[in-house]
């Protein structure tokens, strides 16, 4: 058994210890690929890893837990014990990290007036729950029993969301009364009241920021935090739909910032890898307007979203030899990428004709989707108009994020965000027939993972639908979410300008990491072999979809690519990324 203390300074089993840690989320890489990421970060010369714990990937429902397989948490820990690297977990209720609501499960919202990240009963009970079944798989773990976990996290950058003492003390004591008797940290900007709300008793303060280290350590010490320590040292940044470009930092100065760290105290470097956000897992954040991350986290991180070696890598790893000697030389094979041609469309069907052949929730008022049991994905709502002549104008009431609306199956208009908001006026009025079908497809863009909007996550149509001037009621809804998706089988052929479902083939012979380009194609969503991959969107900067050599099968591999805008083009497995 051992020990780390927090005093002066950090002390492994009594001696004083440097944390020189790299971030990797289990949850955003294929397990295959777990060994070879922290072979990587054991390689460049870092001595410990970080990871979060998401909660929504663990009880993606109320009381239905998954901890195996890509859920493992405690294997990828154990890995990490074999290859000699110790282990910081940041388990708490909310973890931000570009992660869809921030960690938080879809279901909470279905409950009216739930708060979040406070001291309300309702919530403390979900997560206070929640820690009942994943506390004890840690505790074990802990370098207090043998484990490699050294370090845990209460909350995240707590004092950038509210200042509840009471809720932290409860964070703190609940995990304590589960078997948590590692070091608790906090981790916060290095800004007076960002500090100060998100302290708590007895919790080790660290901070989070991406460059001027010097100034950032100087400030934390001012505010009486010793010894210094960088729980997120952002070494590049995340992309959202539309940005523009890829980003990308500098990495000889992120490297010197580094460098820096190194000798005023303790750092983790986030990301050291990012991987990606597979499935519809990608957080958002809102400002002026809403803006959901791409599918892919690379995070212009220390290795590529496929795990390769970059410029910055070897920056980095230069300046932890400078002042620790040669990092240890291991053997690692370089895991082969192939393109594999492309893929032939094989059937084609409107996505409202498969949806609306599936079982229906019926109310007078459309539903928001956690009021529907759904998590991700979209919502489709269906009417028919008998007293309306023609459409001048519709209204989505309390809807997110992005609808399009059909009137007997083609597209009369698309709404995101503040134009859900409002009321939509058609410049010319749409003729409707009596009987005629109005169709709405809700798209849940990923809900916001930073601020106070967390609170106003609900996805699909939450109040109503005015049209003209009156209410629509009488609604049937259709889930479309991951599962449901990988269950839907096209028929036939259609290049109607409509949503719609279409089954795609491609053949590999000996399997490799390759990416799907799909030029031509609108938005949408794409599932390979019954595996969520993620988004793609024509808009960019993100232009293909990482597909890591396990998730592919010797001989024929099914696309399974729900588009939205009445799109469709060719499809092609490449051996390169694209990023913008």
């Amino acid at each position: 058994m051992g020990k780390f203390e927090i005093k002066d300074n950090f002390y492994l089993n009594g001696a004083k210890y440097q944390v020189i840690s790299g971030s990797i989320h289990y949850f955003r890489v294929v397990p295959e690929y777990w060994r070879d990421r922290l072979l990587k970060l054991k390689a460049m010369g870092c001595n410990t890893v970080e990871t979060y714990i998401p909660w929504n990937f663990h009880e993606p429902n109320r009381g239905e837990f998954n901890f195996s397989g890509d859920h493992d948490v405690c294997e990828f820990v154990r890995i990490a014990q074999e290859l000699g690297l110790w282990v910081i977990i940041r388990p708490s209720p909310y973890i931000c990290a570009e992660w869809e609501f921030g960690g938080f499960p879809a279901w909470l919202l279905a409950e009216d007036g739930m708060r979040f990240r406070c001291n309300y009963g309702p919530y403390m009970k979900e997560f206070l729950a929640y820690f009942d079944e994943l506390l004890p798989r840690l505790a074990p773990l802990q370098i207090t029993h043998g484990g490699p976990i050294i370090m845990m996290q209460v909350e995240n950058e707590y004092g950038s969301y509210g200042d509840d003492k009471e809720y932290l003390t409860a964070l703190r004591d609940g995990m304590i009364a589960r078997g948590i008797d590692v070091p608790l940290v906090t981790s916060d900007g290095p800004e007076h009241d960002m500090l100060l709300c998100g302290q708590v008793d007895g919790v080790f303060q660290t901070g989070n920021f991406g460059s001027h280290t010097k100034e950032r350590f100087a400030y934390m010490k001012e505010m009486g935090i010793t010894p210094l320590m960088c729980m997120e040292y952002w070494c590049g940044w995340f992309d959202h739909w539309g940005c523009g470009k890829h980003a990308h930092t500098d990495a000889a100065s992120s490297a010197k910032d580094f460098g820096d760290a190194l000798d005023l105290g303790h750092i983790n470097i986030y990301m050291f890898h990012g991987g990606t956000s597979f499935g519809l897992m990608n957080g958002s954040n809102y400002y002026d307007r809403l803006t959901p991350d791409v599918t892919s986290y690379d995070y212009d991180a220390l290795l590529t979203e496929d795990g390769r070696i970059t410029e910055k890598y070897n920056l980095f790893k230069a300046e932890i030899e400078k002042r620790n000697g040669p990092a240890p030389v291991i053997d690692i094979p370089e895991i082969p990428r192939r393109a594999y041609g492309e893929a032939v469309r094989v059937a084609s069907q409107p996505l409202c004709q498969l949806l609306t052949r599936r079982e229906s929730v019926r109310n007078v008022c459309p539903m928001s989707m956690e009021r529907l049991g759904q998590n991700y994905g979209y919502t489709l709502y269906a009417t028919v108009l008998t007293n309306e002549a023609e459409l001048r104008k519709i209204q989505l009431v309390g809807a997110n994020d992005r609808a399009v609306i059909l009137l007997d199956g083609v597209i009369i208009a698309t709404l995101y965000d503040h134009d859900l908001q409002k009321a939509h006026h058609f410049e010319t009025p749409v003729p409707v027939k009596k009987g005629a079908v109005l169709e709405i497809l809700v798209e849940n863009m990923g809900r916001v993972n930073y601020s106070f909007k967390l609170e106003h996550q609900r996805k699909g149509i939450d109040s109503g639908v005015v049209i003209n001037d009156h209410q629509k009621f009488g609604w049937d809804m259709f889930i479309c979410d991951e599962s449901v998706m990988a269950s839907l089988q096209p028929a036939g052929q259609t290049d109607a300008k409509a949503p719609a479902a279409h089954t795609l083939t491609f053949t590999v012979d000996e399997k490799a990491d390759t990416w799907l380009a799909l030029p031509g194609w609108g938005k949408g969503t794409v599932i390979l072999n019954g595996f969520c991959l993620g988004r793609f969107w024509e808009i960019g900067p993100q232009q293909r979809l990482y597909i890591p050599a396990p998730l592919l099968r010797e001989g024929e591999n099914t696309l399974l690519i729900v588009e939205t805008e009445g799109k469709t083009g060719q499809a092609f497995l490449l051996d390169e990324p694209d990023l913008g």
